[in-house]
Order: structure tokens, then C-alpha cells, then sequence
């Protein structure tokens, strides 16, 4: 379910609806911490896996249980739960975002696949469509054998803001 944190001034919203994206509803914790920390100018947002509508939309190892295109599209859904979390730490609005600085994206594979940087790419493509300049950040891209929940991809994120 789509949530309106939106100030309908902000024009970074306004490229994500041009794009065909929005916003999902801010997912909670599945343990103990929380979404997000703001220290200084900066948010470091926690690891987002893909949830959406409120239940997950890929688990289980890449190749064999999903193909490298769900990777890529739970990645895209990770990096908007993402980014709903500091739309919402910065009281509904993504136009204060400077840079996202820094993108993490870890990835349940099965041994000997190779593939994350692309697995990345879904997360890492759409921060520079809705952001431009400023969505270009650095990243690491991780295979793992076990991600909580059994999510196919899971999404952290350092960014920048005003």
C-alpha cells in the first residue's frame, strides 16, 4: 500500500511519479533497531528488504530459486522501501536529499554465482533516474548465503541531506 508523506511542492516526488514510481508505506522493523539514524547531515538507513504490500515479494537464493530479473526488481523494491524511510525522516519530503553517498545491496545466492553487481543495478539505475547527479554513490555488492526472512535482497543506504 502507497502512503502520501508527499509535499506536493517537492519535485524529486514529482520525478518519481514521472517515472511510474511511489512510495511505499514505511516497513517496520522486523527486529530490534530502527529504520533509520540521523546524525549531522547524514541518515544511515537500516537494511530494507522487499517488502511490498506488506509481505515479500522475492525469497529464496539466486539462481535457483529466482532469476536474475526478480533479484534485479526486489532490489529496485528495496531501494524504494529505502527511500521511504527518509522521505519520512525528513517529514515527507525527498528534495533535501544532497547525495545518496552510499548504497549497500546484499544478495541470497547460491555458490559460484557471480551476478550481484547486477543484482545492484536495479537499486543503483533508479536512484540516478530519480535523482540524477545526486543519486550517484558509491556501493558494495554482496553475496550472502542467508538473508533474515529468507529475502532474496536486502538494501542498506547512507545518504546526504540538507
Amino acid at each position: 500500500m502507497d502512503q502520501d508523506l508527499s509535499d506536493p511542492e517537492d519535485r524529486t516526488l514529482g520525478r518519481l511519479q514521472d517515472l511510474g514510481l511511489a512510495l511505499p508505506a514505511t516497513p517496520s522493523p522486523v527486529a530490534a533497531y530502527v529504520p533509520a539514524v540521523r546524525t549531522g547531515n547524514l541518515i544511515v538507513v537500516s537494511g530494507q528488504i522487499p517488502f511490498r504490500d506488506g509481505a515479500l515479494m522475492a525469497t529464496g537464493p539466486v539462481p535457483s530459486q529466482r532469476t536474475l530479473d526478480e533479484a534485479v526488481a526486489a532490489a529496485r523494491q528495496c531501494g524504494l522501501n529505502a527511500l521511504s524511510v527518509v522521505a519520512r525522516e525528513l517529514g515527507g519530503r525527498l528534495d533535501p536529499v544532497r547525495r545518496i553517498v552510499r548504497v549497500g545491496v546484499f544478495v541470497l545466492c547460491d555458490e559460484g554465482f557471480g551476478d550481484q553487481p547486477k543484482v545492484a543495478n536495479g537499486v543503483s539505475e533508479m536512484l540516478v533516474q530519480i535523482f540524477g547527479d545526486r543519486g550517484r554513490h558509491a556501493r558494495a555488492a554482496v553475496g550472502c548465503p542467508a538473508l533474515p526472512l529468507g529475502a532474496t535482497v536486502e538494501v542498506e543506504m547512507l545518504v546526504e541531506v540538507e
